[in-house]
């Protein structure tokens, strides 16, 4: 019986073999090398991103804070002077109604019809103002800040 001989393979071609895997390993360790830094410059780059925006969000949050101050502060001065202004209207209101009691007085001694004029009391009724209801103006830039 003849045995089969496998024809003896040469040291080159063996070679050849594990220099092409050698060379398909490196190129996918350089391509894996090259991903990773790419990923990396990626993430690098959001980050950058996100600090910006976040620079940008405390700026804005900073500026929103400073009009918010502002508003309050002339909330608390208008509502200051308005104070102010109702205790002058019953303080003005008191003293008319002092003269209107001297006009009945009057108008008892003497005898003569006095015309004496009704106390409106627009704390108790805001809406039934005794005087005729005025558009506000506002200009458009008063309320920046």
């Amino acid at each position: 019986m003849a045995t089969m001989q496998r024809p003896a393979s040469s040291g080159s071609d063996s070679d050849l073999r594990y220099a092409n895997i050698d060379e398909r390993k490196r190129k996918r360790m350089l391509s894996n090398r090259e991903s990773a830094r790419r990923s990396r410059m990626r993430k690098q780059k959001r980050l950058e991103d996100l600090l910006n925006e976040v620079n940008t969000l405390q700026k804005e949050n900073s500026q929103l804070s400073e009009g918010i101050n502002t508003t309050t502060q002339h909330y608390t001065e208008m509502e200051s002077a308005n104070h102010v202004l109702r205790a002058q209207a019953m303080e003005l209101t008191e003293r008319l109604r002092s003269l209107n009691s001297v006009l009945h007085i009057a108008e008892e001694v003497s005898g003569c019809d006095v015309e004496i004029p009704e106390i409106p009391d627009p704390l108790l009724k805001p809406w039934h103002l005794p005087y005729p209801i005025q558009p506000i103006m506002a200009a458009a830039d008063m309320f920046e800040v």
